[in-house]
């Protein structure tokens, strides 16, 4: 049997990391293509194909926003081909993207003489939000470019026909993570922050394990969890999704919140594929 042409279809808004991105996939082994219009995303596919490409990653965003109308269309049209197609789509918090341009010196896509860089960017956001809802979202407000290929070198390896599940920590003073499907927020549990000794453990160390195993509330906060989990993974896998983030949250994302994404995510990991994140121990 045929290994079926993988074609990944990435978006986002400008300066949110897609030249980035495309490099990376380029250095994973997939011919890339940058803003190629969707209109030609079936027949672009297919002649590559036919020359024997069996990874290709394209770009598609604002700089084609015409084509984007018939974006649905021309996805359903490379999945009735065969195709193995994932969308992913990059996006930051406003004032990030801002900075970055400020940084780079470079004009908005959209500028026109008359929008200011955050005008562009909410109508930037309005353009492609079609797209982004049938994405699997990644939040690049607090990667660095590093830490952005690496996550891609992640999400290739373990993506396919099943759907992955992707757990996160957080911390709620940086704010909530964009890219989430399922949010927890532990900070109801007791906090290792206040224990000198643990302060500056994480929780994926023993220690700080032991301390929350030691209160029955944080295995129910766990069990219920899973729970719900059990429950709705199922249809979310019937709804074709390719991805699906789960995220906990306590105060700094150091402790309890990474405690809990270890225990959710061992609890899923011989079921579906599994990825890891800690937000804020992104060394860890």
């Amino acid at each position: 049997m045929n290994t079926p042409t993988r074609v990944i279809l990435l978006s986002g808004l400008s300066g949110a990391g897609k030249s980035i991105a495309l490099r990376a996939l380029e250095d994973l082994g997939f011919y890339c293509i940058d803003n190629l219009p969707a209109p030609l995303l079936p027949q672009a596919v297919a002649l590559l194909e036919e020359d024997g490409y069996p990874r290709l990653a394209i770009s598609v965003d604002a700089r084609s926003a015409h084509s984007f109308a018939s974006f649905s269309e021309h996805l359903a049209a490379l999945v009735e081909l065969g195709m193995e197609v994932q969308v992913l789509f990059l996006e930051a918090q406003d004032m990030v993207l801002i900075r970055r341009y400020s940084e780079s010196r470079r004009s908005h896509p959209l500028s026109n003489g008359q929008l200011t860089i955050s005008e562009c960017i909410t109508l930037e956001r309005e353009m492609l939000s079609a797209v982004r809802e049938q994405a699997h979202v990644i939040d690049t407000t607090g990667l660095s470019a590093n830490h952005l290929r690496a996550w891609l070198r992640d999400l290739v390896a373990v993506a396919g026909r099943q759907m992955t599940l992707i757990f996160q920590s957080f911390g709620f003073k940086r704010g909530l993570p964009s890219d989430s499907d399922f949010v927890f927020d532990a900070r109801c549990l007791p906090n290792p922050f206040y224990d000198p000794a643990l302060r500056p453990l994480t929780g994926k160390d023993k220690p700080v394990a032991d301390f929350l195993e030691a209160d029955p509330n944080v295995a129910l906060f766990i069990a219920q969890a899973r729970g719900m989990l059990m429950q709705w993974l199922p249809e979310f896998a019937r709804d074709q999704r390719g991805s699906l983030t789960i995220a906990v949250g306590c105060t700094g994302g150091q402790h309890r919140s990474v405690y809990c994404i270890e225990q959710l995510a061992a609890s899923f990991a011989s079921t579906y594929p599994v990825l890891i994140r800690h937000r804020e121990q992104p060394h860890t």
